[in-house]
């Protein structure tokens, strides 16, 4: 993939993100300072590689499993970016003490209200989770094929977590990267955590896989981070 076609991909999946409604090339256009004709050229090379595509007859695109995973790929390798107004509200929340169920109650609460997301949390041998009415009132989750597919996916995700305990600090598990529910269309982005219920807690929220990867990985990392801090002593 070129430069150019990186950074049009890149705001293919913020664009779609905030508006929810396919990206056209004259918009892409302005943004990039070129023609119309250069964008789609460069969106014809992008989706015949799998990184987009074109939903029924609309002249915008979107972007596929594919096109997610590379644009989160590059954020993981980025820079890190400076804490965010909704990461300092979370570690207050977190630091604010009190039972350790609380506070990791408290914490999944406010993942909900940042990132208007499914917030979810082992705690003990149990899930906790907070936001149910915001996972199906998503634009993508209205047909009820797929909101059958996101009820599999929920009710299989607490045996599915103690199964396959996954290890890396922030995990991302885009549409059909989804061990269960693999047509849902969603997201899972999971933080690992130690806390005194097991060393392998965890953390994170389930929302479309579109959705503001930056923002929503930012604060899930650091609600991890928070409750490891707080609770692991």
């Amino acid at each position: 993939m070129t430069d150019r076609q990186a950074k049009i991909l890149q705001a293919i999946v913020e664009q779609y993100a905030e508006v929810a409604s396919p990206v056209g090339s004259s918009l892409l256009a302005k943004v990039f300072d070129v023609s119309s004709a250069t964008v789609r050229s460069e969106m014809v090379a992008l989706e015949r590689d799998g990184y987009i595509k074109q939903p029924h007859t609309s002249a915008g695109r979107i972007p596929t499993d594919k096109g997610y995973r590379f644009y989160v790929n590059n954020l993981a390798e980025s820079t890190e970016p400076a804490e965010s107004r909704g990461q300092r509200a979370l570690q207050a929340r977190v630091s604010s003490g009190g039972h350790p169920e609380r506070t990791i109650r408290n914490t999944v609460d406010t993942l909900v209200e940042l990132t208007h997301n499914l917030g979810i949390a082992t705690i003990g041998p149990q899930l906790y989770m907070s936001g149910l009415s915001n996972l199906f009132g998503q634009p993508e989750f209205m047909h009820p094929g797929q909101v059958q597919e996101v009820a599999r996916l929920l009710d299989n995700l607490e045996p599915w977590l103690q199964e396959a305990a996954p290890n890396e600090p922030l995990s991302v598990y885009i549409g059909r990267e989804n061990p269960i529910g693999r047509s849902a269309g969603a997201s899972l982005i999971i933080s690992r955590f130690r806390s005194p219920f097991s060393d392998r807690s965890y953390i994170g929220v389930l929302g479309p896989t579109r959705q503001s990867y930056r923002d929503v990985m930012g604060l899930v990392g650091q609600a991890g981070k928070a409750l490891e801090e707080t609770l692991y002593v």
